[in-house]
């Protein structure tokens, strides 16, 4: 690699996630020259494919819903109907939005944004093979991967020869599925689930595990299933995807195995939501030296150093919580120990996650299952929806608050909220949680009638 002053910097950022957006440009404005590398459409997954069409098309689903629900309210209204193409030219307005608010800071001095995608060529070297043609070489002593995940492809057999979609085409569809099978019980899985349901399609579930949501405690992920159910979808549990195949007219026809034997469903479309992997491969880690885990996730420490002296990774690609602002918290951590000259670490950090059904679930914290596991004499308190006043007045009264409590000293260990405005509720805790406020803090608490919060005060008494 060629040494010229136009290939040197003294920092390279690849990807513009959460976290990666932010850091070229504080990098910048402290005085390095930083090389920005971005093989696709600026922000990351999160703006383009992730947080700001989901939720975007979440909100369209969720009115839906209520307008169907009118006479509930006294409230009369006709025949509902959704035009997909139009919540689709909403999302894409977002995205465009979100997009240019981030193109417009890049105006920074000693920034360049190089679009093309990278790869390494030794621990202090990086190819770009250009978007326009041709490739470039630069170097630099510091060096961050933020280049993020994709969907896992589905590889039953049969997958190869029927159109599969993935939580990025499914975005772009012109018209409500007549019958979409997701396989996947997980978050996505179930956000896209409810909402196709909300616009109008026959949904069912494939899942392979024994229940959904495997990583919440039992009565949260059982009372998720029946939320789904009770909205018509159809939420298949120890369901093993073996094969798929096109049938006459376009229909897809999905063989599972059950623990009732071999089961076959037909449906429209097929979304698969079984997971991501890192985008790993493109980047040559091994030129560079850089330990990958069994999964091809880029290994780090408790500073984001990879086994690599000046190499770092943030965000998805390197394994553990897939999540927007767990990748902006990896931004505070690197930003405070290459700019700040500080020791910042992600040890011990508490991440908080919502899943965006209706009701949503907030949690954070230990589970009732974790804290058992670990030992701890705890609380388990626990209060449905049903019992909060201001659900009952607006009608939204599905699912219910859960929080774990030390037995002993009355810390709270962490909360499932599963109900409306779920993750607000469960962040309210969170936050009493960084304060180190004992549970009877918010049972004594004076919260304003008739708030949801409200509930927070029978809950923990």
């Amino acid at each position: 690699m060629a040494n010229s002053t136009d290939d040197q910097y003294d920092a390279i950022v690849i990807g513009t996630s959460q976290g990666g957006r932010f850091l070229p440009l504080e990098l910048a404005k402290a005085g390095r020259r930083v090389a920005l590398v971005e093989r696709g459409p600026l922000g990351g997954v999160c703006v383009n494919t992730g947080c700001t069409p989901t939720k975007t098309m979440v909100a369209s689903a969720r009115l839906a819903y209520q307008a169907r629900r009118g006479a509930e309210y006294g409230v009369r209204t006709g025949p509902v109907s959704v035009d997909l193409a139009a919540v689709r030219e909403r999302k894409r307005a977002m995205v465009a939005g979100a997009r240019q608010n981030y193109a417009s800071r890049l105006a920074q001095d000693g920034l360049d944004l190089i679009e093309g995608e990278a790869y390494f060529t030794g621990p202090r070297t990086v190819e770009v093979a250009l978007t326009g043609g041709g490739t470039r070489p630069i170097g630099a002593p510091v060096i961050v991967v933020d280049a993020g995940t994709r969907s896992k492809p589905l590889t039953i057999p049969g997958a190869a020869d029927v159109p599969v979609l993935d939580s990025t085409s499914i975005m772009e569809l012109d018209d409500v599925p007549e019958h979409l099978i997701v396989l996947g019980g997980g978050y996505i899985g179930l956000e896209f689930g409810q909402m196709f349901r909300r616009f109008g399609s026959e949904v069912t579930v494939v899942q392979s595990r024994t229940r959904l949501l495997m990583i919440e405690d039992d009565d949260v992920a059982d009372e998720v299933a029946t939320i789904l159910r009770d909205e018509g979808i159809t939420v298949l549990t120890s369901a093993t995807p073996e094969r798929v195949e096109r049938l006459d007219g376009g229909r897809l026809r999905l063989t599972v195995r059950t623990e009732d034997g071999v089961r076959r469903i037909e449906g429209s479309h097929l979304l698969s939501a079984l997971g991501r992997v890192p985008n790993t491969e493109a980047l040559t880690p091994e030129a560079a030296g850089i330990r990958l885990d069994d999964r091809g996730f880029i290994v780090v420490d408790d500073r984001l150093e990879t086994s690599v002296p000046g190499i770092y990774a943030m965000g998805d690609i390197k394994g553990g919580p897939a999540f927007t602002h767990l990748s902006y918290d990896d931004y505070r951590v690197l930003h405070a120990n290459l700019i700040g000259d500080e020791k910042a670490s992600t040890r011990g950090r508490v991440v908080p996650y919502t899943v965006f059904i209706d009701p949503q679930l907030g949690r954070v914290g230990l589970t009732e299952r974790e804290a058992r596991a670990e030992g701890r004499a705890i609380r388990v308190a626990k209060l449905p929806m049903g019992a909060v006043v201001r659900a009952i007045e607006t009608g939204e009264t599905r699912g219910f608050m859960k929080a774990v409590i030390d037995a002993d000293s009355g810390e709270i260990l962490g909360c499932a909220v599963l109900g409306s405005e779920g993750g607000e509720i469960m962040t309210m805790i969170q936050v009493a949680m960084l304060g180190g406020l004992p549970a009877t803090a918010m049972a004594d608490a004076i919260f304003t009638h008739p708030l949801l919060a409200e509930g927070l005060n029978s809950l923990f008494a």
